[in-house]
C-alpha cells in the first residue's frame, strides 16, 4: 500500500460491488460471452494479481489485452468504479512483470517507436504500401492488419502543423493551443486544417506550441509508462510555457482519444514534480466541440446542401469525457439532419492500436458498428476521433469525415475532401 498506484487501485477495487451491470455494455463480452472478458471478470483477475503481488500470468494478460479501454463500463457503473485507472495500472504491471513471446515484444516495440512520430509513421506507411501486394503471403493476422492500414493515400505534410500562431479573424475572443497530435498528422491533415480555419473564423487565436506532440495515449495503453510520461511531459512543458507567456484559455484537442489522456495528466503526474503544471494543463484541456460550444456558430451557419449525417460517438468522447450531446447539437445547429445508430454506446473496435493487436475482435466490432450506421441510410458519417474514422471508413462506402470538417464547411470553409467527387 506504500505504492501510490497500488493504493489507488485498492480504492477502485473497494468501490466495485460486482453487480455485473458493466457486462451489458462491454463490447468484448457481447462478442465472446466470457465473464473474464467483461470488466467484472477483469477486475477479479487484476485484484488477484495485485493482492498477491505476483507477476502477471498468461491468462491474465490474454484477457487484459482483449480490453478495448472503451470505458463504456464506467458510464454504466452505478458505483463509480474508475476502471480506466485500474486497467492502466494493470497494463503497467504486466509490462514490468510479464515476458511476452519474442515476436509480440518486437511488434509492440515497433508500434511504440513508430506511431507516435509522424515522419516515422509516414515512412512506415510507404513501406507498407510496397508490401501490400504480398499481403496474402503474410502469416500473421496482426501484420496483415498493419498492411491494410496503408490502403488510403498518404496526404502531403501540412505546414499548418508547424509551430506558429494563427491570428483570430476579427476581434480576438479567445487564445487557444491546438494539439496537432501524431498519427493524425500522417494519416489525415485535413482535420487540423479545418480546425484552424473554424476556430480563427469564430474569433480564436490558435497557437501551435513548439515542443508539443504525441499525447502519450498509444504507449500508455501498452503499459509503457516511461515512454508515455516522456511524451506527456513534453506537452506539459510546451503548453505551460504558453500559459505563463501570453496565456491560454484552452488547449483544444480534436482527437478524442488524445483528449481523454490529456485530461488525465493531473492523475498521471500526481506523484511527479510536474504535478502542478500537469493539473493546470489538464484543467484547461477541451475537446474541440466544447470550445465551439462556447464560441458559438455564426448567424446564418448552414449546410451547403441537405445531408443526413449519422453521428458516431467515439468511446473516448462519450465515455471517457462524458461528452455525447455537444457534437450532435453543433451539427444540428449547422443545418445537418443528425441521426444515431442503434447501440451507439458500443465501440467500433479501433481503440488506438487495438485494431492492429486484436484484429479478429476488432473486425467483428467494426462489422457490427458499420451495419448499425448504414441502417440509418446516411449521406455522411461523422465522428470526432481519427481512429474511429479510419476503422469505419475501411468497411463502408459512405463518406466518413470529422465533425469539425462539416462545421467548417457550413461556416464558409471548403467542402470536405471525402465528399468531393472522385477525379
Amino acid at each position: 500500500m506504500r505504492d501510490p498506484d497500488v493504493a489507488r487501485s485498492n480504492q477502485i477495487l473497494r468501490a466495485c460491488v460486482h453487480c455485473g451491470f458493466c457486462t451489458a455494455t462491454c463490447p468484448t463480452y457481447q462478442v465472446l460471452g466470457d465473464e473474464l472478458d467483461s470488466p467484472r471478470g477483469r477486475i477479479y483477475l487484476i485484484k488477484d494479481m495485485l493482492e498477491a503481488g505476483r507477476p502477471a500470468d498468461e491468462k491474465t494478460v490474454r484477457h487484459i489485452d482483449r480490453c478495448l479501454s472503451c470505458l463504456a463500463c464506467m458510464t454504466t457503473c452505478p458505483s463509480g468504479v474508475h476502471y480506466m485507472h485500474l486497467v492502466d495500472h494493470a497494463r503497467a504491471h504486466i509490462e514490468k512483470t510479464y515476458r511476452r513471446p519474442l515476436f509480440e515484444r518486437l511488434l509492440r516495440n515497433v508500434l511504440a517507436h513508430v506511431l507516435p512520430y509522424p515522419m516515422r509513421f509516414r515512412l512506415a506507411l510507404v513501406g507498407a504500401k510496397l508490401a501490400r501486394p504480398f499481403r496474402r503471403l503474410v502469416p500473421d493476422a496482426r501484420l496483415r492488419a498493419m498492411l491494410d492500414m496503408a490502403g488510403a493515400p498518404i496526404p502531403p505534410v501540412s505546414r499548418n502543423d508547424d509551430p506558429q500562431v494563427f491570428p483570430a479573424r476579427g476581434p480576438r475572443r479567445m487564445r487557444v493551443a491546438l494539439m496537432t497530435g501524431c498519427a493524425q498528422r500522417a494519416l489525415n491533415t485535413d482535420i487540423n486544417d479545418a480546425t484552424i480555419r473554424l476556430l480563427t473564423r469564430l474569433g480564436a487565436e490558435v497557437v501551435i506550441a513548439r515542443g508539443a506532440g504525441c499525447c502519450g495515449a498509444l504507449t500508455h495503453h501498452m503499459g509503457k509508462a516511461d515512454l508515455s510520461h516522456a511524451s506527456a511531459a513534453a506537452n506539459i512543458r510546451a503548453w505551460s510555457a504558453e500559459m505563463a507567456g501570453e496565456g491560454l484559455d484552452a488547449i483544444v484537442i480534436n482527437t478524442s482519444g488524445c483528449g481523454t489522456t490529456v485530461k488525465d495528466y493531473g492523475h498521471m503526474f500526481r506523484n511527479d514534480p510536474m504535478a502542478g503544471e500537469a493539473a493546470a494543463v489538464a484543467g484547461i484541456a477541451r475537446d474541440v466541440s466544447e470550445v465551439l460550444e462556447v464560441l458559438g456558430l455564426p448567424e446564418g451557419a448552414a449546410a451547403p446542401r441537405p445531408a443526413r449525417v449519422a453521428y458516431h460517438a467515439a468511446c473516448s468522447l462519450q465515455h471517457g469525457q462524458q461528452n455525447k450531446a455537444t457534437p450532435k447539437a453543433l451539427l444540428t445547429a449547422a443545418g445537418f439532419e443528425v441521426v444515431e445508430p442503434s447501440d451507439s454506446h458500443l465501440c467500433c473496435g479501433s481503440a488506438g492500436t487495438y485494431n492492429l493487436m486484436q484484429p479478429a475482435l476488432s473486425s467483428e466490432l467494426k462489422r457490427r458498428k458499420v451495419a448499425t450506421l448504414e441502417a440509418r441510410a446516411p449521406d455522411i458519417i461523422a465522428a470526432g476521433n481519427l481512429g474511429c474514422m479510419i476503422q469505419i471508413g475501411s468497411a463502408t462506402g459512405v463518406p466518413v469525415v470529422h465533425s469539425v470538417e462539416l462545421l467548417d464547411w457550413a461556416t464558409g470553409g471548403p467542402e470536405p475532401r471525402a465528399l468531393r467527387p472522385a477525379p
